[in-house]
């Protein structure tokens, strides 16, 4: 399923940049502006096995890309600017800089790279990732199978010798872990590191920002600190009281650490699946000015009636590429995609 999606989008991309046609649909597909997803940003290890790639870029892609944005005639803007925008448009469109999770990488690599540009952005913290009391689950099912040789799950026992059955194997449990409930997601991981050595807390330790770094960059004049719950939950898969908990005592313990306000939120995941019309209204009973999800899609005047449910396009690591870029700001891809909905919060 996963080779299918990746062959689906990469023909979609190519179709385009043959065609052309995404030029052409601009002005009617392109909207106000885009809100765009990064992760992580450091240079690249080559390695055989890396399953979570697509959540990866270079401080030079970035850099590259924060040029093309500009030389497209986007304005890069604040998220407090675009919610402006979004009621009173401005005469160019814009993009909004968003980071995920809180990775030590995005200050090391990627903060130099904003600065030279003066691109402000957000970054959106999991609270129990910079107190290492969170687990980034993702990442240590990757790490447990590039150790392993052969991993066993429901009765069922995957060969993880190669880098080819690695990448099948991690397929595999990734989509069925997913699928399910989240305990059995994360009780799975946890067996999974035990067998392969591995100390779950020390994954975000190393990945991620602490609370100090966190403090320091809410200073910077380009930084904006969000909220990204307490423990990357997907929200949707619990029960309501939960979710209410995840989100305010998150930005709760955000705004003790840093000192002002932290009204922006994204939810953990982000998709139909992890965040829906409940989540959108708890995070707009709870005040926040703004949410994002990772529903793809361009930012329409529409939008102003659905601020705690707004459209982000992901920069993927597998498609680090300039024309690419231009398609996806473009709109034209995600006309297609939503069906011609500008809206998509149900």
């Amino acid at each position: 399923m996963a080779d299918l999606r990746e062959k689906v989008i990469s023909a979609g991309f190519a179709l385009f940049g043959a065609t052309g046609i995404h030029r052409l649909a601009a002005p009617l597909t392109r909207g106000l502006g885009a809100i765009l997803m990064f992760h992580h940003v450091r240079p690249w290890q080559e390695r055989d096995f890396a399953p979570n790639r697509l959540l990866e870029i270079t401080p030079d892609f970035l850099d590259a890309a924060l040029t093309r944005i500009r030389a497209r005639g986007f304005e890069i803007v604040t998220l407090d600017t675009a919610l402006q925008r979004i009621v009173a448009s401005g005469e160019r469109p814009f993009v909004v800089l968003t980071f995920d999770d809180g990775y030590r990488d995005n200050v090391a690599h990627a903060l130099p790279v904003l600065e030279t540009h003066g691109a402000p952005f957000t970054m959106f913290v999991t609270s129990g990732f910079a107190d290492r009391s969170a687990r980034l689950w993702w990442v240590e099912l990757e790490e447990a199978i590039r150790r392993l040789d052969r991993v066993a799950i429901d009765g069922f026992e995957l060969a993880t010798g190669s880098a080819v059955e690695k990448e099948r194997a991690h397929a595999l449990l990734y989509r069925s872990l997913r699928a399910g409930p989240e305990e059995r997601l994360l009780e799975t991981c946890a067996r999974l590191c035990a067998e392969a050595g591995i100390d779950p807390a020390s994954i975000p330790a190393a990945l991620c920002l602490d609370w100090d770094s966190i403090r320091t960059l809410s200073q910077h004049p380009l930084a904006t600190i969000g909220v990204h719950t307490l423990t990357h939950p997907m929200l949707a898969k619990h029960l309501e009281t939960f979710a209410r908990t995840e989100l305010a005592e998150s930005r709760a313990r955000i705004e003790a650490a840093i000192g002002k306000p932290a009204h922006h939120l994204a939810y953990p995941v982000g998709d139909p699946n992890s965040a829906g019309p409940r989540e959108f209204a708890i995070a707009r009973e709870l005040g926040f000015a703004s949410a994002v999800t990772t529903r793809p899609g361009m930012i329409f005047p529409e939008h102003a009636a659905h601020a705690t449910a707004l459209p982000r396009l992901s920069v993927n690591g597998r498609y680090q590429s300039l024309d690419m870029l231009d398609i996806l700001l473009s709109g034209a891809p995600f006309a297609l995609w939503n069906r011609g909905r500008r809206v998509n919060a149900a």
